[in-house]
């Protein structure tokens, strides 16, 4: 089940973002919760933080930010992780398609995402699921640790 976040989830997504297989592909550098928190706050007030659960236990997270005017149709699909406990268990497949639900119940018509070039176990992920590839983004992200640029796949995947 997909459920917008709360602050009970703090921890969790906290950990998940900070955690060391996960972090290089999503968007904040390793900090404190001190620091997090006020990250995490936004987040929820602009009400696009959600959590996935299967039999009350919390495995993964995304978030889906809408746009607006012209493209209200659609949404961007970021911070999408599955703790990794629960890789390999076909968790994150049942939670995309869960997601694209959600989007599509809520009139959405296109859902677009980035993902690094390096991250091929996303990539064959949402590939899996019907995303296709739109383009490249050169230099998108910057990986402070590691003093570094990575590029980036556009993918969407359309109603």
């Amino acid at each position: 089940m997909i459920r917008k976040a709360t602050l009970n989830d703090l921890h969790f997504i906290y950990d998940l973002y900070m955690h060391p297989q996960i972090n290089p592909w999503l968007l904040y550098e390793p900090m404190s919760i001190e620091t997090f928190k006020p990250i995490c706050h936004d987040l929820l007030e602009k009400d696009i933080e959600y959590v996935y659960e299967q039999g009350g236990i919390t495995i993964g997270m995304c978030k889906l930010a809408p746009f607006t005017h012209r493209t209200a149709h659609v949404v961007y699909l970021g911070g999408v992780g599955i703790h990794p406990l629960f890789s390999g268990k076909g968790h994150g497949t049942k939670m995309m398609r869960e997601i694209i639900d959600h989007c599509g119940t809520a009139g959405y018509k296109r859902i677009e995402l980035s993902v690094s070039v390096e991250n091929e176990k996303a990539c064959r992920l949402y590939e899996k699921v019907g995303f296709e590839k739109e383009g490249i983004l050169r230099k998108y992200s910057f990986l402070q640790k590691e003093n570094r640029y990575m590029d980036e796949t556009m993918m969407a995947y359309i109603m």
